[in-house]
């Protein structure tokens, strides 16, 4: 099968297109002739190895694929022994048959980053109808959805903060109530100022940096704020417990990861997010369909900060 394989740790470079032997299917997994395969911001990390967890070597990147099985449903489904290739072995208990009228694109979506985006708010935020949320990269794919999901819960002012102006419209279009610019000199300032002079209830917050620094400086007491990446791969200043207990605030971290050892949490709300794209409730960004070969080019344009939405690769071209 074709497959995208690293041999070597570093930046998309090292994407590289081989031939490798079709995967067998364990005892309890099946096959998925893969069609379409989703890119993460994570997998960015994971192929220079500074993900969370150690990466070995070699490594097909990527960890979602829509697909179909041998007697033909058609599934989107984690592949833990990566994505980026023609064919995985997959387990029921991590795979969700896709319903008509849902495209894979909008399937993957779902997937890492529609799934973050349900845990954030309802699982590590527990957002409260009338609660201000402020959305950072709010035009990609976990903000994307989160704006959308915010809205659809009751949230009573979503702040989405976006580095251009296509992409604060675009998060317009999707349901923000009003739009800060990433790069804004005092970021704590225009974040109050988006909340009507006053702080905020709940930061998703996926920059690290100056960016989660501003963020914790605009929390409201009571205020959350979900942690759920470093896209600027620079870490924040240290928290001390005194900061926290004098305002009454609190930090979540959140990793995707660790549901999947408690797979009730990923069938209940991806049954929610499909039902909702199906019917029309939420709408997926898929911002960009690169050939298999150029996986490289989805990593250059993730980590450049270009794309909106979710990047996608098709396997079959």
């Amino acid at each position: 099968m074709r497959a995208i394989q690293i041999t070597e740790f570093g930046g998309p470079e090292v994407l590289k297109l081989t031939e490798l032997p079709d995967p067998v299917a364990a005892e309890g997994f099946e096959l998925l002739e893969v069609s379409t395969a989703g890119v993460n911001y994570a997998d960015t990390h994971q192929v220079e190895d500074s993900y969370l967890s150690k990466t070995a070597l070699p490594l097909i990147p990527g960890s979602e694929v829509v697909g179909t099985t041998a007697d033909g449903r058609r599934l989107a489904a984690f592949a833990m022994e990566g994505g980026y290739c023609e064919k995985a072995a997959i387990h029921p208990a991590m795979s969700f048959a896709v319903p008509d009228g849902v495209e894979d694109g909008q399937a993957l979506a779902l997937m890492v980053q529609g799934l973050t985006a349900w845990h954030l708010l309802r699982t590590s935020t527990h957002l409260a109808p009338g609660e201000s949320v402020v959305v950072h990269a709010a035009a990609g794919g976990v903000g994307t959805l989160a704006v959308q999901l915010a809205k659809a819960w009751g949230a009573g002012n979503v702040i989405a903060v976006a580095s251009s102006e296509d992409k604060r419209a675009l998060a317009t279009e999707l349901g923000a109530d009003v739009t800060v610019d990433a790069g804004a000199e005092d970021l704590k300032a225009a974040l109050e100022d988006a909340n009507g002079g006053r702080k905020v209830d709940i930061v998703l917050e996926m920059v690290g940096g100056p960016t989660f620094d501003a963020s914790m400086a605009a929390l409201a007491p009571f205020g959350r704020l979900a942690t759920f990446g470093m896209a600027s791969r620079t870490a924040p200043k240290p928290l001390h417990s005194g900061e926290l207990m004098s305002r009454s605030r609190a930090v979540i971290g959140f990793w995707l990861a660790h549901c999947f050892a408690r797979p009730e949490m990923l069938k209940g709300p991806m049954d929610e997010l499909l039902a909702m794209v199906a019917d029309g409730s939420l709408r997926p960004i898929v911002g960009g369909t690169y050939p298999l070969s150029e996986a490289h080019r989805a990593h250059e344009d993730l980590r450049s900060r270009a794309s909106t939405g979710k990047l996608v690769l098709d396997v079959r071209s």
